[in-house]
């Protein structure tokens, strides 16, 4: 019997029963639907990262505290490192020390809410350089100004504030010269920021920036920072700048050698493959979660095929009396589970596809971002291949007790 006409004979038996045939394969299709979206959603997620990342400019460089994280587990202990202080950040600012630095800015995170009038905001306050942040991200205030250097000296307590966190705490009311309550200390609302949406790692509108110095002295009562940001003066110079930060930094802290470093150095290449390799990690395991959906599905098919086998008992009977084999019999059932499972693979991915479209556009209206919809390839063939390994893993078994019935008391099943 040839493969077209067992393909012929398969397809004509499922037709017949096709509300069996489609809830025999939704399962399939559940599980194919997830792992498209889960990769494209994934992807996608990588890719404005990247893209966000990538905007920044080529010619920054971050310091962080601690040592380098090798798992995701050890960025907890990154973010409680207290290794980079103030004699640091001067150290760095002598031009015969890192000749390639242009600007530095350290940066400390501010846990804890804001208010104003009884009304309370949690936001994300960072004690930071707003001359330096505009220089960055090229956001300015739509509403009155940054703090400057001198503020910064000063200790001053001012806050530019996002367009959200106007909003949840003013309304309508203006805020420029009111003050805002941050751990029981009044600053005074100097500027507000538009509402950008969300720029690599915070959403400008929930965003309230201070001055560093403020931050440390009036609030944390600490002398360390959370990091460093610096910018090269050019993107050439950026291999003996870092040089140039690891061999100043080494001798600040009197390590000889660099195995030993309490810090690392992150540029725009390591940011990304740091992302890159997290939401990979991410992926894989929800998709390996998801996976189990198939096997679900497999268990399913097979299920319907004995039951399939048990019902045509009379059908196999008749076929084999004519002259049919058992490996023509086995080859048809197992066409038979290859078809809907195929089936089932191929509608997954439309409905994967089709499901990765409508969460890009939720995400991009809701969030506010650009995100790109990408249509995971490699996730399409995967999830065929599976759908068809689960077509004859599961299919075997029921196509083999079909081959072995008996001809004679087959057809005198009733």
């Amino acid at each position: 019997m040839s493969l077209g006409f067992t393909f012929k004979v398969a397809l004509e038996s499922l037709v017949r029963h096709k509300t069996r045939s489609a809830l025999t394969i939704l399962g399939i299709i559940i599980g194919i639907t997830s792992i498209v979206v889960i990769v494209a959603v994934g992807k996608g997620a990588e890719g404005l990262i990247s893209n966000e990342i990538t905007s920044l400019g080529a010619d920054l460089i971050w310091i962080e505290p601690g040592r380098e994280p090798e798992g995701p587990t050890d960025f907890t202990t990154t973010l409680l490192s207290n290794t980079l202080k103030t004699r640091d950040i001067e150290a760095l600012q002598r031009k015969s020390n890192v000749p390639g630095l242009l600007n530095i800015a350290p940066a400390v995170v501010v846990p804890g809410s804001v208010s104003y009038m009884g009304e309370t905001y949690k936001p994300t306050i960072m004690g930071w350089s707003g001359e330096f942040f505009a220089k960055v991200f090229d956001i300015y205030p739509e509403e009155g100004y940054y703090f400057d250097e001198v503020s910064i000296k000063n200790n001053e307590k001012s806050a530019v504030i996002g367009a959200k966190v106007k909003d949840e705490l003013f309304g309508e009311s203006d805020a420029i010269g009111r003050n805002i309550r941050i751990r029981d200390k009044n600053f005074r609302v100097i500027g507000i920021l538009p509402d950008k949406g969300q720029i690599t790692f915070f959403d400008v509108g929930e965003l309230v920036l201070i001055p560093y110095t403020t931050a440390q002295s009036q609030l944390l009562g600490t002398d360390y920072y959370n990091e460093v940001w610096i910018t090269a003066e050019s993107v050439e110079a950026i291999p003996q700048t870092i040089e140039d930060i690891q061999q100043t930094l080494r001798e600040m802290h009197g390590i000889t050698n660099p195995e030993k470093d309490d810090f690392y150095i992150l540029t725009q290449q390591n940011l990304l493959d740091q992302v890159s390799s997290i939401l990979d990690i991410i992926t894989a395991l929800l998709g390996s979660i998801v996976a189990i959906s198939l096997v679900v599905g497999g268990v399913g098919v097979m299920n319907i095929m004995l039951v399939s086998v048990t019902e045509r008992t009379r059908e196999i009977g008749l076929r084999k009396a004519v002259g049919a084999t058992e490996k023509n019999i086995t080859n048809q059932f197992l066409m038979e589970s290859v078809i809907l499972t195929a089936i089932g693979g191929v509608l997954g991915i439309a409905f994967g596809v089709l499901l990765s479209l409508a969460t890009t556009a939720i995400f991009s209206r809701v969030v506010g971002v650009s995100w790109e919809f990408s249509f995971p390839l490699s996730a399409s063939v995967l999830g065929l291949a599976v759908a068809a390994a689960v077509g004859l893993i599961f299919g075997i078994y029921p196509a083999k007790q079909a081959a072995k019935k008996s001809p004679m008391d087959a057809l005198r099943y009733e």
